[in-house]
């Protein structure tokens, strides 16, 4: 009775099908085209201007881009892997201290009421309206008088800043679409409310930490102003701040800037395609309640 229901449904016209394989089409091609310019462009060792057209096609490809970033061969040839060491550091240890700071005041808002719970979360809120470069100056002068210029715990601790509210926000979310129900029926049986979020609430809240810890550890990633604000050593420097060397005020060295834009992404989409299950669970945390 289904298939025979299946068979009499009406299929779409040629015309509407055709248009939207069309538009899909489109919009693949309006992703990719600049991505495919940023590799044209790393595997162009004499740049693409004036040749190519519209078209991003390399001219004698070679990696003498990538070698150039890197410094194969040269005598700085440690000092690109010592700046890639200090961006996992520093983006490693933001994700962790925003999930371990902001996972146990999650559940406070999500679950119990307190006086100041809501002049909390509002004061929470007004700490992401700011700009980043509004915090820069102040940053700057409290990281100095601790001696933290040009540190990894200094940027861990001011990235940190603005990643423990958001991730508050994101896992309160997602611990109130957690039923209470399971948390109860585990302290009926015993459990106490420490054991019950450790091992009921968690297990089930892991794919929204996971996505919480994937977005601080990009925007600690891929963060610039105050990174090039604070560090001022060559060898302290992160990516962004190596990859904005290339941009002169005079001239930009294109062929080495997106061989470095390609280096940066490749740590993120291995991330990404590692976490891609605990990612499509964390984003629909929440939008239905069981």
């Amino acid at each position: 009775m289904s298939a025979a229901s299946s068979m009499n449904e009406p299929r779409p016209p040629l015309v509407e099908s055709a248009a939207v394989h069309l538009l899909l089409i489109s919009a693949v091609v309006f992703a990719i085209y600049p991505l495919a310019w940023v590799i044209a462009l790393s595997l162009s060792p004499e740049g693409m201007s004036g040749s190519g057209g519209a078209f991003p096609l390399p001219h004698d490809p070679s990696l003498a881009n990538f070698r150039e970033v890197i410094g194969t061969g040269s005598s700085h040839a440690w000092l690109f892997w010592k700046q890639l060491g200090n961006s996992l550091a520093v983006s490693l240890f933001t994700a962790v201290s925003a999930v371990v700071i902001a996972t146990p005041a999650a559940y406070a808002l999500a679950r119990f009421e307190f006086v100041g719970k809501k002049s909390g979360v509002g004061a929470l809120l007004a700490t992401q309206m700011f700009p980043t470069v509004a915090s820069a100056v102040p940053l700057y002068i409290i990281l100095e008088s601790l001696q933290l210029l040009d540190t990894k715990t200094g940027l861990v601790l001011v990235y940190a800043s603005t990643a423990v509210p958001f991730a508050i926000f994101q896992l309160r979310g997602a611990f109130a679409a957690i039923p209470i129900d399971i948390e109860e029926a585990a302290m009926v049986d015993g459990a106490t409310r420490a054991q019950a979020f450790l091992k009921v609430v968690l297990p089930a809240a892991r794919p929204a930490m996971a996505v919480t810890a994937l977005f601080a550890f990009m925007s600690a990633w891929n963060e610039f102003i105050l990174a090039a604000t604070l560090l001022s050593k060559e060898d302290a420097f992160t990516l962004p701040v190596v990859l904005q060397r290339y941009v002169g005020e005079h001239g930009a060295a294109w062929g080495p800037f997106a061989a470095g834009a390609i280096l940066v992404s490749v740590p993120v989409m291995a991330l990404f395609y590692l976490a891609q299950r605990q990612l499509v669970s964390g984003l629909t945390a929440g939008g239905v309640k069981g």
